[in-house]
């Protein structure tokens, strides 16, 4: 299996998901559920995590979180592996309880964040377990209505801020956006097999490219490859900047150096890890050994030619400006 792909630094939101093994109950009565938010207030005082929202039901939960120190892995491996030793032993079972990872979306916190909390807590609306909101009792809902002191730990104020800032108002408004319905858009995200590792507006996404693409780069990680430069983009900018046209990127004739073509091919392949033959299909090569002869001719080039070197570090730099403006 591969692994997923991770993103987190300070002050991060995400929504997290994970589900028992092969459909079975995550939470087989009200002791499961109470020792889950019990753990989970447990988690957040003990890594420093902030849970805006949850839901729990009987196969799965769902978490609104943000991570001040950047540590949803740290956080996560110890609720589910908390939960999972305690669960084992209160029913006498052994080995594994989840399906596998937990599954996480960054959240651009400006454009979803609302939209998020709301579609937590109406889980169980559309898996029919409750006809209202407030007559569930396994998720936040309820603490968003309290002003219980026991609902203290729940980071619930920066989602009712966004709503309003008068505090008089906050929870009658709360309520009237949670009656609303589920942004389409985003239930059909959800409903998707694939589910996207990163949720927010264009600029948002755009920044996540330009700032970790290069340090989530893995083969192992497929969806690793969302945060990579546009193969047009690549190729647009190497033509740019040697003041060629993209049919010249084609060109090879014996003993005569195609710097630009050279260059651009290296650039596909370590900037986006495109399979060799893909890259040859783009620059007219009908072989991948002649791609990987070009890709290896410019890394033993790059060793011995500084000046060489330096222009193609000018070339990433444009790239990776120029991904953050599309």
């Amino acid at each position: 299996m591969s692994r997923p792909l991770r993103i987190d630094y300070p002050n991060a939101w995400h929504h997290v998901m994970n589900r028992a093994r092969r459909g079975a109950d995550l939470f087989v009565d009200k002791a499961d559920y109470q020792q889950f938010i019990n753990l989970l207030k447990e988690t957040a005082d003990l890594y420093n995590v902030r849970v805006a929202a949850f839901c729990l039901m009987p196969t799965h939960y769902h978490l609104m979180v943000q991570t001040p120190d950047a540590n949803l892995a740290r956080c996560m491996r110890h609720l589910n592996g908390v939960y999972t030793q305690r669960y084992n032993i209160c029913h006498g079972c052994d080995g594994t309880l989840f399906r596998g990872r937990y599954k996480s979306i960054l959240v651009d916190a400006d454009s979803y964040v609302l939209q998020l909390v709301r579609y937590i807590h109406r889980n169980p609306l559309k898996a029919s377990l409750a006809k209202r909101l407030d007559q569930y009792a396994w998720s936040s809902h309820k603490g968003y209505l309290s002003k219980a002191k026991k609902w203290n730990w729940l980071y619930k104020d920066f989602v009712l801020q966004m709503l309003t800032v008068q505090t008089s108002s906050q929870i009658r408004i709360y309520k009237q956006f949670m009656a609303q319905e589920q942004d389409e858009n985003l239930v059909r995200v959800f409903e998707r097999k694939n589910q996207p590792s990163i949720l927010g507006s264009e600029v948002f996404i755009s920044w996540i490219k330009d700032r970790f693409f290069k340090k989530k780069m893995d083969k192992e990680v497929p969806a690793s490859k969302k945060l990579a430069p546009n193969l047009d983009t690549i190729i647009s900018e190497v033509c740019r900047y040697y003041e060629v046209r993209p049919a010249y990127l084609k060109a090879v004739r014996r003993g005569v150096e195609n710097e630009p073509r050279d260059v651009a091919i290296y650039l596909v392949r370590s900037m986006r890890a495109d399979h060799l033959m893909k890259i040859g299909a783009k620059f007219g090569l009908n072989r991948y050994s002649s791609v990987s002869s070009v890709v290896m001719r410019v890394k033993t080039r790059l060793q011995k030619d500084r000046k060489f070197k330096e222009r193609i570090g000018d070339i990433e730099r444009i790239i990776l400006k120029s991904q953050t403006k599309t």
